[in-house]
């Protein structure tokens, strides 16, 4: 029997993270803290890098022609980049689908009947009125504690606030894990529905090396069915495997439901990972998994309807004046595959 679950959000608000359990405790408390953490704001270029001491992680881009914030790329300490570089910054041998994939994000597909997940140049004029964007509007850069604090508005094409975002990103190096938590808060200014969408909700693009291998062509469509071709690519490097916490690997994680998952692959003759962390208190928890094997890597837990075959349905909804918080970890990691003692190591 289809299930069909509607959440009006009246206040969602997590508060900070409980203490880990005494095996994540103990994971973190034997890994050393390695550099301060070091920002560098450069309005012109419309970026804020993120350093640990002379290392860069990443940088967060506000660049209008991406349509959102993202933070691009994610380096791990060795120096190598797992996330794509296409559109900004194009490596051999790539994909060139989807060029709203732009690093690492968060945003959704219907928002009040917009789609902010989609949001490219591809898109033609005529259609522009159907996409929201979403750009900051102020700065904290708090480096003592490793703290970068950022408002956005999400807005529709005739520049109406539906939601402000304020995000927390808190910076940590623990070992050879690089890692990003994130708190964000959307502020709803009207009423807002989010209606369950496949598209969605904090995706990273992946680099090459951490894509699965594929021997067929392949087409996709967004939610506004424009469709995107996926070519076959040569497969020489192409080392991607997932693993969920729930034990499933490779592209079978598609569709499921986890508390984390992780991407391992080799890159450079090193292994490297990508682990995104669910937390418990957030909206639909367990949340549902779009990873894909051609390089898309995201959580969505507001997209049952599709993962589930239409078994489930989830919509949400802030209404004007309230809030909803959500609550993600990303730990990018080299030397060593991530498997499920360690990922558990370090999850909420």
């Amino acid at each position: 029997m289809r299930t069909i679950l509607t959440i009006l959000v009246v206040l969602f608000s997590l508060s900070s993270c409980k203490n880990n359990t005494s095996k994540n405790a103990s994971a973190q408390n034997s890994s050393e803290m390695n550099s301060a953490v070091r920002f560098v704001h450069n309005s012109e270029k419309k970026s804020v890098s993120v350093y640990f001491g002379e290392s860069l992680f990443t940088n967060y881009l506000y660049v209008e022609d991406y349509y959102k914030p993202v933070l691009h790329p994610l380096l791990t300490q060795s120096g190598k980049s797992l996330t794509r570089g296409y559109p900004i910054n194009p490596q051999p041998n790539e994909r060139v689908d989807h060029p709203h994939h732009v690093g690492y994000w968060l945003n959704y597909g219907d928002v009040n009947g917009l789609d902010f997940w989609n949001h490219s140049d591809a898109i033609p004029a005529e259609k522009k009125e159907g996409y929201g964007t979403i750009f900051p509007v102020s700065f904290e850069l708090d480096e003592a504690n490793s703290k970068l604090s950022i408002v956005t508005e999400w807005k529709t094409p005739d520049g109406t606030v539906l939601i402000e975002e304020h995000t927390d990103f808190v910076f940590s190096e623990q070992g050879s894990h690089r890692m990003i938590d994130r708190t964000s808060t959307l502020h709803a200014k009207e009423d807002v529905s989010l209606t369950d969408n496949k598209e969605g909700f904090l995706g990273i693009r992946v680099s090459r090396a951490l894509e699965h291998p594929s021997t067929k062509p392949e087409l996709f469509t967004d939610a506004n069915g424009i469709p995107s071709e996926v070519k076959v690519l040569n497969n020489d490097g192409v080392t991607g495997e997932y693993l969920s916490s729930e034990g499933i690997t490779g592209e079978a994680v598609w569709g499921t439901r986890a508390e984390w998952v992780a991407l391992n692959g080799t890159q450079d003759n090193e292994a490297v990972a990508i682990t995104v962390y669910d937390h418990p208190e957030n909206i639909g928890y367990p949340t549902f998994w779009h990873a894909r094997g051609y390089g898309l890597f995201a959580a969505n837990p507001l997209g049952q309807k599709v993962f589930s075959e239409g078994e489930l349905e989830l919509n949400a909804s802030i209404a004007k004046g309230q809030s909803m918080t959500v609550k993600y970890r990303v730990m990018v990691s080299n030397g060593k595959t991530i498997d499920l003692e360690t990922a558990n190591a370090y999850k909420y």
